[in-house]
């Protein structure tokens, strides 16, 4: 008996010991996980930008770069990963380690490339932690100014009476400015044929010299040429008229109220990306937003600035995808 009571007591103090071995385990990583946060960034941060350097998202990045470097006293180095419209950056980041040192800053594509490629090595929502929002820019209508149409009215009257004549430029197929072409002909209820080019800074160099009549470029390309009045603005994107081309009506004052699309940029992590450093991030990324100097630069690149908190645009994202997805398959476009 005293035998089997002594067995009992020398299984208990071992049970209890592991117990309390693992809730110090426990607490000690709960506690590194805390001064890790605290501390991060330790070494550099790889920021990936999905496209070659000189485009808006690079912009965008490198500014943002450059300021987290003043707020988080590590260094923020940009790198450049273009292919498949974006998909082999954002594939990086995807399949990177969740611990903050490696990001993306991602566009509108993000949410369209699922539609329109037959291959996409990753998921947009699931794949990804979403950080913040940081900036949009709306798609401008905008013409040859040879052209006989002064408003928009007047352009959907021109093209309804000669279907299939007139073309719209794109920067290729799948693009944003694609896909703003084709929200147009649904909303508008017109046949104009979209013709694909390489980037929208081509198409719009086709539109001022002739060879075709309209394309959608976004603010930041679109506002040098038409206010040197090489272009015409006949409608804005966005819900709202925008400040840096005031004088121009939005599609919905001009008689087209579904027709409302933002080019964004935004700031994600890899999936599993822990709450902490999301936090810390989130935080150093809306103060410079929102600050002075963040706001002047962005603002120089024609942008909007957009912060958010993440689950504001975790929505944002599930929205976008949704919208792309009934226009892909309204406008019968097919995954190439």
């Amino acid at each position: 008996m005293y035998k089997i009571a002594g067995s009992l007591r020398r299984a208990f103090a071992a049970t209890l010991g592991v117990v309390l071995l693992t809730a110090a385990a426990a607490s000690v990583a709960q506690s590194r996980a805390k001064d890790g946060a605290s501390a991060y960034p330790t070494r550099p941060v790889r920021v990936i930008v999905p496209y070659s350097p000189g485009g808006s998202s690079d912009a965008v990045a490198r500014i943002l770069a450059a300021k987290l470097v003043e707020a988080l006293g590590q260094q923020f180095v940009i790198d450049n990963r273009p292919g498949a419209s974006g998909s082999l950056g954002r594939e990086l980041v995807a399949k990177a380690a969740p611990d903050g040192y490696t990001l993306l800053v991602g566009d509108s594509p993000h949410t369209i490339n699922v539609h329109v490629l037959r291959h996409v090595p990753y998921d947009p929502i699931r794949d990804f932690t979403p950080i913040s929002l940081l900036a949009t820019a709306p798609q401008v209508f905008v013409l040859n100014p040879a052209f006989p149409a002064k408003t928009l009215k007047e352009f959907i009257a021109a093209a309804q009476a000669q279907p299939g004549k007139l073309n719209y430029g794109s920067g290729g197929s799948g693009s944003i400015t694609h896909l703003t072409g084709e929200l147009f002909k649904l909303a508008a209820r017109v046949d104009i044929v979209h013709v694909p080019y390489k980037s929208i800074a081509i198409a719009q160099i086709d539109v001022i010299g002739g060879q075709i009549p309209v394309a959608f470029p976004t603010m930041p390309g679109a506002v040098p040429h038409v206010r040197a009045g090489r272009l015409r603005a006949l409608a804005i994107s966005s819900a709202k008229r925008s400040s840096v081309l005031s004088e121009v009506p939005t599609f919905g004052e001009a008689g087209l109220p579904g027709m409302v699309v933002t080019n964004w940029f935004g700031i994600f992590g890899p999936a599993r990306l822990p709450k902490d450093l999301v936090t810390k991030l989130h935080k150093s990324v809306v103060d410079i937003m929102h600050s002075p100097d963040g706001r002047a630069k962005f603002t120089a690149l024609s942008l909007d600035i957009a912060a958010s908190t993440p689950a504001e645009f975790e929505a944002h994202l599930k929205a976008e995808l949704e919208k792309w997805g009934k226009v892909v398959k309204a406008a019968g476009i097919k995954p190439e």
